[in-house]
Order: C-alpha cells, then sequence, then structure tokens
C-alpha cells in the first residue's frame, strides 16, 4: 500500500513528465555543471586536497561534454524560430526584432558549437577550435542581449498596462458598489485578469534575472569582463536553476 501511494503520487507524475522533456535534463545537468564549477573554484581559493578538486572539476567537464552532445542538431529548431518571428506581422515590433536577433543569435552559437563537438570530446582535435568556440560565444552573448531589451520592454509594457487596469478598476469600483447597493449581487471582477497580468510579469522578470546571470559566462569567456569562476559558477547555477523552476512549473 505504501508503495502504491509512492508510485502513483502526483508528484511522481509530474517528476516522469519533468524528466521526460530534453529541457528538463538539460536544466539539471546544467545546475550540476555550473555548481560543480563553483565549489571547484571554492575548494582550490580554501586549499582544498587537489584530488577533492579534481572530482568536482571531472564532474563539470563531463557533464558539459553530455549537454554539448545533447545540443547537436538543435540550431534547426532556433533557425525556423527565428523565421517564425520574422512572419509574425502583427506582433509588436519591438519584440518581434528582439525575437528575431536572439533566435538567430542562439542558432549560431549552436551551429558552431556543433561544429567544436568533436574537439571538446576528443575524438578529433581541430586547431580551429578555439577560434570558433570564441565566434560561438559571441553569438551566444548577442541573443542573450536580444533578450535582456525584449525583457527590459516586456517589463515596460507591464508597468504601463498594469497602470491602465488601475485606473480602470477604480473607475469600475464605484460602479460596482452601486450595481451591489441596488440589486443586493456582487458584481463581476476582473481578479482573472490580474493574476494573467502577475504571472506574465513574474515569468518577464525570471526570465530577465536568467538572462543576465548568463551574460556572465561569455562576457568572461571572450575576457570583456574579469570574472572569476566563482562567480561564474554561481551566476550558471542561479540562471539554471531559475531554467529548472521554469520548467517544473511548465510540466505541472
Amino acid at each position: 500500500m505504501v508503495a502504491d501511494a509512492v508510485i502513483y503520487h502526483p508528484t511522481v507524475s509530474h517528476y516522469l513528465k519533468f524528466v521526460a522533456t530534453t529541457v528538463g535534463r538539460d536544466k539539471t545537468l546544467r545546475t550540476v555543471q555550473y555548481f560543480s564549477r563553483f565549489l571547484a573554484w571554492y575548494l582550490y581559493r580554501t586549499n582544498h586536497p587537489q584530488t577533492t578538486i579534481a572530482l568536482f572539476d571531472g564532474i563539470k567537464k563531463n557533464f558539459g561534454s553530455v549537454r554539448k552532445a545533447m545540443r547537436l542538431g538543435k540550431f534547426v529548431e532556433h533557425f525556423k524560430a527565428a523565421a517564425v518571428a520574422a512572419d509574425a506581422k502583427g506582433m509588436d515590433p519591438i519584440l518581434r526584432c528582439c525575437a528575431i536577433g536572439r533566435q538567430l543569435g542562439y542558432a549560431v552559437y549552436m551551429s558552431l558549437d556543433t561544429l567544436t563537438y568533436l574537439d571538446a570530446t576528443g575524438i578529433r582535435p581541430s586547431v580551429s577550435a578555439k577560434r570558433l568556440q570564441r565566434e560561438a560565444y559571441k553569438a551566444w552573448m548577442t541573443g542573450l542581449l536580444f533578450n535582456v531589451m525584449g525583457g527590459v520592454y516586456t517589463l515596460y509594457m507591464m508597468t504601463e498596462k498594469s497602470r491602465s487596469m488601475a485606473k480602470d478598476d477604480g473607475e469600475k469600483a464605484v460602479t460596482a458598489k452601486k450595481f451591489e447597493r441596488y440589486t443586493g449581487m456582487k458584481a463581476g471582477a476582473q481578479d482573472a485578469l490580474a493574476d494573467v497580468v502577475t504571472r506574465e510579469n513574474n515569468q518577464a522578470k525570471i526570465q530577465l534575472t536568467s538572462d543576465i546571470c548568463d551574460l556572465a559566462i561569455p562576457l568572461s569567456a571572450l575576457g570583456y569582463a574579469d570574472l572569476d569562476d566563482g562567480i561564474v559558477g554561481l551566476a550558471g547555477t542561479v540562471s539554471s536553476l531559475l531554467g529548472l523552476y521554469t520548467q517544473w512549473t511548465k510540466t505541472a
């Protein structure tokens, strides 16, 4: 009976849906990868044995290779998403531009990342791998910057929408009170719409925070920012946890 209660528990079903998605598995591996990167840095700075440091450094490298393999061919998805965004004529022009820039940046990043796979895994070393990886980081950074701009603009539009709704609610509250006074019935409210706006606002904030954290990775790799492995590891861990949380809620 206890086993049945565990096996058929809704959380188990939710977990199975989550791990069945490529994004769910990737975010889980990414969290471990970047937290291991932070731990390797921390253990080194606190003079722990080299064997312990090597353990987490190995986890970081191996999980990175697994994730690189999972990304093979994913560039096609982003090229298609860029084309779909370009065809979305009814979309807000600024968001449309940001979406196209983001998807193209990610598509180029994934394409170049694919070309460095054999070198990264040691199957076939290439003298051009470092140059390709650097260009890949530039493309990723470009995609993230477009996403950050889109996130900031979205939050601005959400704020304006919330202000407009607050003004409308104030006017509707007066009408609702009159309605209740004369009929004794509750007037309809805009609570459902307000909940949708609040939920979308929270999602935009989470995505923006994740993108800003992710920017630390290419900025550090390209030498544009002087960030050590501790900061990069923590930034990657935070963005991974936010992505993991988002995917977990999507599969609920």
